[in-house]
């Protein structure tokens, strides 16, 4: 990554994190700087130097600068790891209040004769995507069965949710797509049963080769609740996109089925609940 693409990127970070643009590029001006003057930092940012004066105020309010009351006025970032700490509090600051709003309002709940016997959702995006995985784990209450097809997918934050639910009694079984993330699985977990799936597809259509959709994520919980997230990927194997789709409330059948196709390669005798009742 060049120098202009490391400035437009930063700029464009503090900006998403609740600095307005001026703001951003004069913050990001000072931290290149040990120190500088009004000139210096609209020299160095491209902002007016009329609103400079403007763009401290407010960096000096948030604890991102410091003056100097010198003639003329010298102006310095703190340090990046302490704007960096400033910048989260706040963030995670608002993002409480939010929450705080949110949950004020309450939810209208729907009549009996509205509410649906089953859902589908879809997310777009990894971390949404991860979030609400690790959510539908912590709610299983008897089952977690989980493929992996990408390494990416296998985080430790997610590992972490796994294990809690094991030792909470919950029966837990993990397949993978290939033996070198098996072993991977295993080595993270190895309290909890982890097989190499036999699913060809999570890889590759088997009758597609121009298909470069990958079966990234496949969960079932308690035998209700239902994600399947794919990503594609360019020619160097890197992610371009990813997307899922989730449900709960579906018919005894598709469960069944469903069970089936994902505990393919695990041996008979390794699985707690292999009946399709």
């Amino acid at each position: 990554m060049n120098e202009l693409s490391s400035y437009q990127e930063a700029v464009e970070l503090l900006q998403k994190l609740g600095l307005k643009e001026y703001e951003a590029k004069c913050f990001v001006a000072l931290s290149r700087l040990p120190k500088a003057t009004a000139k210096e930092i609209s020299e160095t940012s491209d902002v007016p130097r009329t609103r400079v004066y403007d763009a401290i105020r407010v960096l000096e309010t948030k604890g991102l600068a410091e003056v100097q009351h010198s003639n003329p006025q010298q102006f310095r970032a703190v340090p990046i790891a302490e704007a960096a700490k400033t910048l989260r509090s706040e963030y995670e600051s608002r993002t409480e209040s939010l929450v705080d709003a949110l949950e004020s309002m309450g939810t209208e709940s729907l009549d009996a004769d509205r509410e649906m016997t089953h859902e589908v959702w879809a997310l777009s995006g990894p971390p949404a995507i991860e979030n609400r995985l690790l959510k539908l784990v912590d709610t299983a209450d008897q089952e977690v069965v989980l493929i992996l097809g990408r390494e990416s997918a296998a985080t430790t934050e997610l590992f972490e949710h796994v294990r809690a639910a094991r030792e909470s009694g919950v029966d837990v079984l993990v397949g993978t797509a290939t033996p070198a993330l098996h072993d991977m699985i295993t080595e993270a977990l190895p309290d909890i049963e982890v097989f190499v799936s036999e699913l060809a597809w999570l890889r590759s259509s088997p009758t597609d080769p121009t298909d470069d959709t990958t079966i990234s994520r496949l969960l079932l919980v308690d035998r209700n609740t239902i994600l399947v997230s794919s990503v594609q990927e360019d020619d160097l194997g890197a992610v371009e996109y990813e997307k899922a789709v989730f449900g709960r409330g579906f018919d005894n059948g598709m469960v069944v089925i469903a069970r089936r196709l994902m505990a393919a390669g695990l041996k008979p005798g390794d699985d707690p609940k292999p009946h399709d009742g």
